[in-house]
């Protein structure tokens, strides 16, 4: 019997905060662990990850690169909510049927509350969140008194996770290892950084993820977006390694290591 494929879900109901970035250069990682991975893009009207692929595809016209098979879902348009819904659910469903023979299925969701959405968090074994370092995002988790920093109460994003995750343990006895990801740090030892690390270590017990951190304030990471190429993917094209770059493919590298992938975590065994 052919194993499942592990799913990992990007998520996070506000935009810009890199969700395409991280996909991308996680499906890449994976690709060049050996795994084979497919794409399904529902974030599909904005498109961040699809056009990443189609110029990943362009350069490697050129340059030998490691390809995902990709696939994107549109919203159903159906006028009846229900029946839209319903499209919605077939589409993703068959679209993981596509992928049966994966051992990593990735999928990139909107920045906004759709049911295609949902359908994907409730899909997911391994669920990314990726937030700005900056309590403007920390707010699509949960809302916090300013003066202490204690729990007012979750957002409906972590309401909605935890509905799904119940979802999935009722249907299957499945379980979601839900990380949320600091993205685009610093270097600076400012207060609000420090702020924001006593805010998520205290969170992920009491909302029920993991933390850890992402990838850094780094140009490079919007540079490659045009040649479809990640930091991983340097050395190929002749591109010099910088101590920016060389940080970069750590960061990613530690990524993966904490997702706990059991296919991962196999392999370095």
């Amino acid at each position: 019997m052919v194993p499942k494929p592990h799913i990992i879900v990007l998520g996070n109901e506000k935009g810009g905060t890199g969700k395409s970035t991280v996909s991308m250069h996680v499906v890449v990682g994976l690709l060049r662990r050996g795994f084979s991975v497919g794409i399904i893009d529902v974030d599909a009207r904005q498109g961040t990850l699809t056009r990443y692929m189609e110029n990943r595809k362009q350069t490697a016209l050129t340059t030998p690169l490691p390809l995902a098979d990709h696939v994107s879902i549109l919203l159903s348009q159906h006028g009846s909510r229900e029946v839209a819904v319903q499209e919605d659910k077939q589409n993703l469903e068959n679209a993981l049927s596509h992928f049966s023979s994966k051992q990593f299925i990735l999928i990139d969701t909107p920045g906004s509350d759709t049911p295609l959405s949902r359908c994907a968090h409730a899909v997911a074994d391994t669920l990314i969140t990726p937030l700005n370092d900056s309590f403007v995002d920390l707010d699509v988790l949960v809302r916090l008194k300013f003066d202490t920093l204690d729990m007012e109460k979750p957002s409906t994003y972590a309401e909605m996770v935890w509905d799904q995750k119940k979802q999935r343990a009722i249907r299957d006895k499945g379980s979601v290892d839900w990380i949320v990801l600091r993205n685009r740090l610093t270097n600076i030892n400012a207060r609000n950084k420090r702020q924001m690390d006593k805010a998520m270590q205290l969170l992920s017990k009491r909302i029920g993820f993991r933390y850890v951190p992402g990838f850094g304030e780094r140009v490079i990471f919007r540079e490659l977006f045009l040649s479809g190429i990640t930091v991983l993917d340097l050395e190929d094209c002749k591109i010099p390694l910088t101590i920016s770059h060389v940080a970069a493919r750590q960061e990613l590298r530690n990524l993966i290591d904490a997702m706990r992938l059991p296919l991962v975590e196999q392999l370095v065994a």
